[in-house]
């Protein structure tokens, strides 16, 4: 059958990539119709586990609610207001400068991931441990080379969640498998955008984000004089800002009832440093250099208010990773019978507020566009034409907020409540932090 008549109904899919866009997008292509799905996840460890937050914003999280992707099982906290604030003196938490509105869902990356995964249906094959070497897209189908791994396949979905009915198959090594139709859900480094688009690749910005997240109930270490053990609303999102740079720091759900303060600080490298960041890459946790782990106690210690410098050191070494900003988006969304989505296909940089928005979003399109049009290239041309749209306007906006808020930053000192509103508005520009509204 040729590649520009490919039934969806019963197709055999590849997504390539098992976090949240993979996930999301082998559901939209479930309910698309499509026959058995099978997901490569190069990693090994449990994705449940990561404690990360990620923050959705009211209106688009109806949007994905309505659309089946998100929903109120999945733990969330509330919030409400952003609070600005500078270094000033000896202050705790700083001076406020600025109040903005902050209508945010704040989730954490893990038990949202074990969500997305136990609405798979029982049939999907999900492969940890198994890296995609390389793809190759021909007329009678697109090949990916497996390399390595132990060639596990969990099999998931249903109530039973992950971990259950759990088939391990044996076979490792070289190998390949061929699809009709391969989604790369693969991150920023994907191979199969590589084969799609040779030569696309994320442009470093110059700085890097620092994350990191705390037990909330281990605030109540830092004990400032005259302050109380909780000093800041649980519907408070702070931004404690200072030239060249800001943190962001907010309570996410820790996935077994209980908070953590979630914390990403943004700042440019000690100068003089070579961390080698023209090509994409990122420093997991435990790998901070005695370089870098000195430059973040640095700006945590004379930057930040002592409160907020303090609850990020709270965050164990050995726990705290960096992201190198990188942006750019792909061409296109599709080529033969490759299909890209979340950041495979864009890079935008996490100020936008909507980087799990975005993958959420692609995967509800996905389903939208081929349940109108039951068989490629219509279907999945009108995808990547709506959804290309959008990440341009996304890349745009982070690379917009990016000057405002790392390169070319105010005076903070000087701005009133006024200054604030006028500075974020003109940044925003196109209004569309949080993500642009879900095409029905």
């Amino acid at each position: 059958m040729s590649r520009d008549r490919i039934q969806i109904a019963g197709a055999e899919v590849a997504v390539v990539g098992g976090s949240i866009a993979g996930c999301a997008t082998a559901l939209a292509a479930h309910r698309a119709g499509a026959g058995r799905v099978t997901l490569y996840e190069r990693t090994t460890g449990r994705l449940a586990d990561r404690g990360v937050g990620l923050a959705v914003h009211n209106a688009r999280y109806a949007e994905l609610a309505a659309a089946g992707y998100m929903d109120a099982a999945m733990p969330w906290v509330q919030l409400t207001t952003r609070r600005w604030y500078v270094r000033e003196g000896s202050a705790p938490l700083g001076r406020q400068v600025g109040v903005l509105p902050f209508p945010f869902r704040s989730y954490c990356w893990g038990p949202l991931w074990q969500e997305l995964r136990r609405r798979l249906p029982e049939d999907t094959s999900f492969r940890p441990g198994v890296r995609v070497a390389a793809v190759s897209d021909a007329e009678d189908g697109a090949t990916l080379r497996l390399d390595g791994g132990e060639g596990g396949e969990s099999v998931v979905g249903g109530e039973g969640g992950e971990g259950s009915g759990e088939r391990q198959h044996a076979g490792a090594g070289r190998r390949t498998e061929r699809f009709d139709l391969v989604i790369g859900a693969d991150g920023y480094r994907s191979v199969v955008r590589d084969t799609a688009f040779p030569g696309v690749r994320p442009g470093y910005a110059g700085y890097l984000a620092w994350r990191g997240a705390v037990p909330a109930d281990r605030l109540t270490e830092l004990g400032f004089p005259g302050l109380p053990a909780d000093p800041w609303a649980e519907e408070d999102c702070v931004y404690g800002v200072f030239p060249g740079g800001h943190v962001i720091i907010y309570r996410i759900p820790d996935g077994r009832g209980g908070r953590r303060a979630n914390w990403v600080l943004y700042t440019a490298p000690p100068a003089g440093l070579d961390l080698g960041l023209d090509t994409p890459t990122s420093l997991p946790p435990g790998t901070l250099t005695d370089a870098l782990y000195a430059h973040f106690t640095h700006v945590t210690d004379e930057s930040l208010p002592p409160y907020w410098g303090g609850l990020m050191r709270l965050t164990p070494r050995q726990e705290v990773f960096i992201q190198p900003m990188y942006d750019f988006t792909a061409p296109r969304y599709t080529a033969g019978r490759l299909l890209l989505a979340g950041d495979a296909a864009t890079v935008a940089r996490p100020h936008t507020g909507a980087g799990a928005v975005k993958a959420l979003q692609d995967a509800a399109a996905l389903e939208a566009a081929l349940h109108a049009v039951q068989e490629r290239p219509d279907a999945l041309a009108a995808y990547g034409a709506e959804r290309g749209e959008t990440g341009r306007t996304m890349v745009e906006l982070g690379r917009r907020l990016g000057r405002f808020l790392v390169q070319d930053t105010p005076d903070w000192h000087t701005l009133s409540q006024a200054g604030v509103e006028a500075a974020w508005a003109a940044a925003d520009g196109s209004g569309a932090f949080g993500g642009r509204e879900l095409k029905s």
